[in-house]
């Protein structure tokens, strides 16, 4: 099969484009053909070696976590998939190698659900980490209900996008941080903008007076510092990006694959309460030029990767 790969951590220009085997199918995952993956800036950070001292790297590594695409074969234990069972996964293991921009990835049934019927392969593959990520950022960390206020930073990019959508859909009133060219986009979703630097503070409160109920954290440093000062009393705080939120009483969020809650960001998919904006999209030999897309950091939405 034709697949991206690197021999050693390094940046987008270690990448390279050629054969490599088809992987194996064990007892209880499923033989996925790829018609999509998409790039996460966790992708080009592992492969420069930041994970390294939690996921040991098998070279050489496929990267890519996120897939949508068409089960080929399920392992002998597989009940749950058959062959043509259109799928998302967020196919994450305990080590770095079979990832998934490639024609083929045997993906652990545990980290699959269905891919919505509404969405093209390009779209549904960037739901997986952005939208798991949301999820069990504003379900599980942040407690997001009915009348609160949610403050999310970085709102216009993948995981943000997904998180005001998913956080309206909660009945929550959404405040997102984005670059004026983006506060459109942020209306279009539902959520008040503001942009972030100097001042945001003073922003937010003209917004939220008594204080917001919870923040989401997508960016760290400065703006997880003042975050927490913007919190009404009994505020709740989560952040993703920085673990000095567990300084400030808060959750550091780090998303795990789960096939229940992948299929409920399907369903919310289908019901239309949750859309991908696609930015670009990049065909297989042209991931390390999605990556540098990524690295830019000013992405709206998602990046895909067209498997042919």
């Amino acid at each position: 099969m034709k697949a991206i790969t690197y021999r050693r951590y390094g940046g987008p220009e270690i990448l390279e484009y050629g054969e490599r085997p088809e992987p194996k199918v064990g007892p209880d995952t499923v033989l996925i053909r790829v018609r999509a993956a998409s790039v996460n800036p966790v992708d080009w950070k592992a492969q420069a070696g930041y994970l390294e001292p939690f996921l040991d790297a098998v070279f050489p590594v496929i990267p890519g976590w996120d897939v949508s695409g068409v089960v080929e074969r399920p392992g002998p234990a597989v009940t749950e998939f058959r062959p043509g069972d259109e799928v998302i996964g967020y196919v994450r293991e305990d080590f770095l190698s079979r990832g998934t921009c490639a024609e083929y990835v045997a993906a652990p049934i545990r980290t699959l659900a269905r891919k919505p019927r509404n969405l093209s392969f390009t779209q549904a593959a960037g739901i997986p980490l952005a939208g798991l990520t949301a999820y069990q950022s504003l379900v599980r960390a942040l407690r997001v209900g009915e009348g609160d206020t949610v403050l999310v930073h970085a709102a216009a990019g993948g995981v943000g996008s997904m998180a005001v959508q998913l956080a309206r859909h909660m009945g929550a009133r959404v405040i997102g941080t984005a670059g004026e060219r983006n506060h459109e986009y942020l209306r279009a979703l539902g959520a008040e903008p503001t942009t972030y630097g100097e001042g945001l503070a003073e922003r937010v409160r003209a917004l939220a007076p008594n204080g917001v109920d919870a923040v989401l954290d997508l960016v760290g440093g400065d703006a997880l510092t003042v975050s927490a000062e913007l919190l009404a009393p009994e505020g709740r705080l989560a952040s993703i990006a920085d673990p000095a939120v567990l300084g400030l009483g808060g959750h550091y969020v780090f998303v795990r694959p789960d096939p229940d809650d992948l299929q409920d960001l399907t369903d919310l998919a289908e019901r239309g309460a949750l859309g991908v904006e696609v930015s670009a999209v990049f065909p297989l030999q042209k991931t390390a030029d999605a990556q540098r897309l990524s690295m830019e950091g000013h992405t709206r939405g998602k990046i895909a990767i067209a498997v042919d």
